[in-house]
């Protein structure tokens, strides 16, 4: 993990070397006040060298002002480069996140993934720019300090260097508690966000239904989690910076009375002692540098094994030697499919079908009886757990998922569109295609008159999910989207279930209209919407039970013949 971690530094290796050297130069001019107070009190004041006290004062102040200048660019250039490398693990996760499979977001919350690429990454960048200073250049501190406290007084240097073996103990033992604190605490902060996405989005829900109140407890829920969780990061954070806190305090101590003894036996004068007293702090201050840095540091590791945990999830990947699909004409045929959900139960069993080239094949039956996952394994979203898919005699592993997907429409109940105009939701169907083209699909789809009646047209913005749209106006717009895209393949889950029925004569419409020359998988609760299909399959418990034509269906006086004949007298 330490390599993939510095591999970040390199595109900014001229900053990070910049950086470096200009917090080394700062620790440097931080030993020159203790060697000047030192001069001072041993020549300049007892020789009464009054010009060279002041010219001495003058260098210290031109090093301080030098100093101000390089804390500046460590301030600023080096929280940019810890920034820009954020910028770098956000894209490289944003560019995983979209190969990932179905299965990882089936298992994943989108507030947790959220938490991972904003608060979990600033505590990387945090560490990527703190992190090298604090090490190196206090490691440099402690040995530059050491050898000039050695020069004033080697014993008292080091009574005072046999302590910090006791400093370093009880930071160990506490850092292990606030490890575990603050991993918990990041757990808490992921789990409350997507708690607070998850009540965002369904907003409109809660209202509707009254249920703020319960929307509030199940919010406080992970919030009481949120503030246990970190009430002990910081306890645990409490007795660390207490704990080192008091054996620095009893490094003052031991300096008071072990240079007061040596003061007393004339082992070190007065101007020395009072130089060692004022220094001491060069040699203090980077341990406890090194020391508090622990909190920072468990954040950057936690944050960046959080991040690791995404990037080491399996990609979405194409089999050796897949080939591009390039224009498929649409048979589609399953061979004795089975599929289980993460392995476990069985969804699917071995299931028997062949969609012929430009042909409508509907599925109908209960719900959870397999129909949408047999929409979803045939662009191949899931794996099979046994048997195979084939489109056009081609098995869906020997091609590539891009091009396979390519040839591939689907127009879903649940619709999703981005938070952006009309226009370019209808050119997610293909991004390169021109106005004219856009205009055709939405005409197509029955909705360029209503476009045309908004006040900016096409540029009109939908808000996020399309929240300004009506139920029929989405739906329109996603078959615009796939008119766009132009595929030899379709796939209709439940397009219109959601629909009241005037809408729903208006949208079907528009769907006789897309399905026409194109090989369709139609999943359908409404039995009169499939009626005209070329053919129909039963699904239940993940088998097909029965399969034919509408009439022929009806006629058998099975499973279709009373779904059908409950509808029709529901409707009557």
């Amino acid at each position: 993990m330490f390599k993939r971690f510095v591999a970040y530094y390199k595109p900014h290796m001229r900053i990070f070397i910049l950086d470096m050297v200009a917090s080394l130069i700062v620790s440097l001019v931080g030993i020159v006040y203790p060697i000047v107070t030192r001069t001072m009190l041993n020549t300049l004041i007892p020789e009464r060298k009054y010009k060279m006290i002041v010219v001495a004062g003058a260098i210290l102040l031109g090093l301080y002002i030098f100093r101000m200048l390089l804390n500046y660019f460590i301030q600023y250039y080096g929280h940019v480069m810890g920034v820009k490398m954020q910028t770098q693990m956000r894209t490289d996760m944003f560019a995983h996140l979209q190969k990932l499979p179905y299965s990882f977001y089936d298992n994943n919350e989108t507030g947790k993934i959220m938490s991972r690429m904003t608060n979990d990454l600033f505590e990387v960048s945090e560490l990527a720019h703190h992190g090298p200073e604090n090490i190196i250049i206090s490691s440099i501190s402690i040995v530059t300090s050491f050898v000039y406290l050695s020069s004033i007084n080697i014993w008292l240097t080091l009574i005072i260097f046999a302590c910090v073996p006791f400093l370093l103990l009880i930071s160990l033992v506490l850092r292990r508690k606030m490890r575990d604190a603050f991993a918990e605490s990041r757990a808490a902060t992921a789990d409350i966000n997507a708690s607070l996405e998850s009540s965002v989005s369904g907003i409109r829900v809660t209202k509707a239904f009254c249920n703020a109140d319960k929307e509030q407890s199940k919010f406080e829920v992970g919030n009481e989690r949120y503030t246990s969780s970190r009430s002990r990061a910081y306890k645990a954070m409490g007795q660390f910076h207490s704990g080192t806190s008091f054996i620095t305090d009893i490094f003052n101590v031991i300096i008071l009375i072990a240079g007061g003894f040596f003061l007393y036996n004339g082992v070190i004068n007065f101007a020395d002692y009072s130089a060692f007293v004022v220094s001491v702090n060069l040699f203090i201050s980077p341990v406890m540098t090194l020391i508090n840095f622990m909190e920072q540091y468990q954040n950057g590791v936690t944050g960046f094994s959080r991040f690791v945990e995404i990037m080491d999830t399996d990609p979405e990947k194409d089999s050796e030697g897949a080939e591009d699909a390039g224009v498929l004409d649409g048979e589609i045929e399953l061979k004795n499919v089975t599929y289980a959900y993460d392995g476990e139960k069985d969804v699917l069993l071995g299931v028997d079908l062949k969609i012929e080239k430009g042909k409508t094949f509907a599925l109908v039956g209960p719900s959870g009886g397999g129909k949408t996952t047999i929409c979803h394994l045939i662009p191949h979203f899931y794996d099979v757990t046994s048997g195979e898919i084939l489109i056009d005699g081609k098995e869906i592993h020997s091609l590539t998922m891009e091009s396979l997907r390519r040839n591939i429409g689907i127009v879903q109940q649940d619709i999703y569109l981005f938070g952006a105009s009309i226009k370019e939701n209808i050119l997610y169907g293909r991004l390169d295609a021109t106005d004219e083209e856009v205009i055709e699909a939405a005409k197509r789809a029955n909705i360029h008159d209503y476009i045309m009646t908004l006040e900016h047209g096409y540029d009109t913005q939908i808000g996020e999910r399309g929240v300004r749209l009506s139920g029929g106006q989405k739906q329109r717009l996603s078959i615009a989207r796939v008119f766009l895209k132009n595929p030899p393949i379709l796939i209709l889950d439940e397009a219109t279930s959601a629909l009241d029925n005037t809408t729903e004569i208006l949208i079907q419409q528009s769907l006789d209209e897309l399905c026409r020359g194109r090989t369709t998988l139609v999943v359908a609760h409404r039995l009169s919407t499939i009626k005209n299909a070329d053919e129909i399959a039963v699904v239940s418990d993940g088998k097909i039970i029965e399969q034919g034509r509408h009439e022929e269906l009806v006629a058998k006086g099975g499973v279709y013949s009373d779904l059908y004949a409950l509808q029709f007298r529901n409707n009557q």
